[in-house]
């Protein structure tokens, strides 16, 4: 069976909504260590999966770009993607699946299919869901050295009991923590 892995940048106080500008990738830092992981990371997956806004924001600009350096413009394009979404009808992005049904039953047929990897990050609403239906097999959490003291966080409701599995510090001072489910 396939892993669904959750990835989300995340202030030291558990924000991952960046609506407030908090997490800006070209900051100046040099990230290439941190490159080198995402692209690792992104190696070892082959299905995307994101809740509509996520994927009309990426849609609206990951295609877009021509002098990607990073690598994550042709992974998009080329992955295959699914998007949860009762409203999308096309979704104008080749390589992409909307999934209408129940979203338990949906992402536990596509963890059963053989491939790598499956990724989400950003919507927010949607990983809420994954949390709460207990289809989340690892979370990788990149923790920018930023406290905002106000957002969506990744765990609203409850607990959660997970094992620590890596630790990886970059030059930027984020952290990339890696958690099992139990």
């Amino acid at each position: 069976m396939r892993d669904l892995i959750v990835t989300q940048n995340i202030t030291l106080d558990g924000v991952i909504e960046a609506t407030d500008g908090w997490f800006d990738p070209a900051d100046g830092e040099d990230s290439s260590d941190l490159i080198d992981e995402i692209t690792r990371q992104r190696e070892a997956a082959d299905a995307f999966l994101v809740g509509r806004r996520t994927f009309e924001d990426m849609r609206g600009f990951w295609p877009q770009q021509t002098d990607d350096q990073t690598g994550i413009s042709d992974y998009l394009n080329a992955v295959s993607k699914y998007v949860v979404s009762s409203t999308l009808q096309d979704p104008r992005w080749q390589h992409t699946t909307v999934l209408r049904g129940p979203v338990r039953d949906g992402i536990r047929k596509l963890k059963e299919q053989p491939g790598k990897d499956i990724v989400t990050t950003g919507s927010i609403r949607l990983v809420h869901e994954l949390v709460a239906a207990d289809l989340v097999d690892e979370y990788r959490l990149f923790v920018y050295p930023t406290v905002v003291g106000k957002g969506r966080r990744l765990f609203e409701d409850g607990t959660a009991r997970l094992t620590l599995v890596q630790t990886l510090p970059f030059r930027s001072g984020i952290v990339l923590l890696r958690y099992r489910t139990n």
